[in-house]
């Protein structure tokens, strides 16, 4: 029986309670409110205010973050790291000090590219452990016969042309490969033009044929191979990013669920399902102890949430994961910091809570987690966000795990630490923000508790 049924109805006029008045008659009941028209309402300025104004804002401040992000990657790019491996050991040609491998690998670590790229000149071992871990996207080799195969090129013994070899990392994603791929591809081009000119002014160019010399122009191929190879099913790279992406928006919308439902059922908010409106009787709670239930239960359902996250990307779609308890103790972990900072906001901003969540997960993170697009081809915003935007540090951990044997170095420690400080952060920031209110007497309006109805 709802509890407001059970109020006592007002007596008519001059009678007592429990007695008996036989000259009275029953008060004629109230007249029903007269129902307001949506037409009437549309032309209150007012009620238009605050619903278009927040609307348009979001709606501005989603374009800028969403495309400011990835518009122009190749303009936007900054120190890329690219590895370069000189393993030439033929000796110098004539009039040469150094081999062709030492001269081509000089040259492309001294170029202009220094501020789009950063290359990286390392033995054939080191390029090999940076792209085991992901903190190289390419690598361009020179390879040991460099020299003399050029050298060959201006005799009848030259058994196949020159070749520099581009190695891509598909584990930092499509487009950083991608990247990468064009930009050593070029630099190896650029290296085949500077060794055609000396063959050129060589003796054997000068009494070379036309077509011998259009040959000699350009005298190296560049070949293509995977430094690290992933899995088939792993989407070229992106399995890790939009595994990340599941997790946060399973998060963020749960937590909002949670939100919701624990307000609806103390009596803090209208429960409405299609035409069926219900209001619970309100439970005296204070705002920090409203914190603790909500972070509580985040904290049991995110167990659910993660366990079908992973068994609808692994058992059912067949992603391609190893190390499945790391990786399912990592996805709780990464998805309650962002469960309960979602629980903190909402606490401190109340009714605007969801919108500020939705920019912190969400609006800044995605652009700022070097997911989809490298943290090294976006603006230096992004780049700052990145830093500390959660999202970021997800997709690292993410991908440590998927695609480089779970190393500490490829990004797995700091996404750790970086969990424990949004934990951290969620805690203080939240029950921070609660205490203050229960300590202010800043009450939720709500009508008075019910007696009762917390037993």
């Amino acid at each position: 029986m709802n509890s407001w049924d059970s109020a006592k109805k007002p007596q008519a006029p001059g009678s007592e309670p429990g007695g008996s008045d036989e000259g009275s008659q029953d008060a004629p009941p109230p007249p029903e409110p007269r129902q307001a028209r949506a037409g009437t309402l549309v032309r209150r300025g007012r009620l238009w205010l605050f619903p278009t104004v927040l609307s348009a804002l979001v709606a501005v401040a989603l374009s800028l973050l969403y495309m400011g992000g990835t518009v122009d990657p190749n303009g936007n790019l900054h120190r890329l790291p690219i590895a370069v491996v000189d393993t030439d050991t033929g000796r110098p040609l004539p009039g040469q000090r150094q081999n062709l491998g030492a001269q081509v690998t000089g040259a492309i670590t001294a170029s202009a590219t220094g501020e789009r790229v950063e290359w990286q000149r390392l033995t054939s071992a080191q390029a090999q452990d940076q792209l085991s871990s992901g903190r190289l996207y390419g690598a361009l080799v020179v390879p040991a016969d460099f020299t003399d195969s050029v050298a060959a090129l201006t005799t009848a013994h030259a058994a196949r042309k020159p070749t520099l070899t581009a190695l891509t990392n598909p584990g930092v994603g499509s487009l950083g490969s991608s990247l990468a791929s064009q930009i050593t591809q070029n630099a190896a081009h650029q290296a085949s033009l500077e060794v055609g000119r000396y063959l050129l002014e060589s003796n054997a160019g000068k009494g070379a044929d036309a077509r011998t010399r259009l040959f000699l122009a350009d005298p190296v191929t560049v070949a293509t191979a995977v430094g690290h190879p992933i899995g088939r099913h792993s989407g070229l790279g992106l399995t890790a990013f939009y595994y990340t992406l599941l997790l946060v928006l399973s998060a963020f919308v749960g937590a909002n669920i949670v939100h919701n439902g624990v307000d609806a059922a103390l009596g803090y908010a209208d429960n409405e399902i299609g035409p069926w409106h219900t209001r619970r009787p309100t439970v005296a709670i204070n705002r920090t102890q409203t914190l603790l239930l909500k972070m509580a239960m985040t904290a049991g359902i995110i167990v659910l949430t993660t366990s079908l996250v992973m068994v609808a990307t692994i058992a059912v779609l067949r992603m391609d994961a190893s190390h499945l308890p790391l990786l399912w103790a990592f996805s709780y972990c990464a998805s309650l910091a962002v469960g309960l900072g979602v629980q903190a906001i909402n606490a401190a901003f109340g009714g605007i809570g969801q919108i500020v969540a939705m920019f912190v997960f969400i609006a800044l993170a995605l652009p700022s987690s070097g997911g989809a697009v490298p943290l090294q081809a976006v603006p230096g915003f992004y780049r700052f966000l990145g830093e500390f935007e959660p999202m970021r540090q997800l997709s690292d951990g993410t991908r440590a795990i998927l695609f480089f044997d779970a190393r500490a170095d490829a990004g797995l420690t700091r996404a750790w630490t970086m969990i424990a400080v949004g934990w951290a952060l969620a805690f203080a920031f939240g029950f921070g923000m609660t205490h203050y209110y229960d300590h202010k007497g800043l009450q939720r309006l709500t009508p008075a508790p019910v007696p009762g109805a917390t037993d």
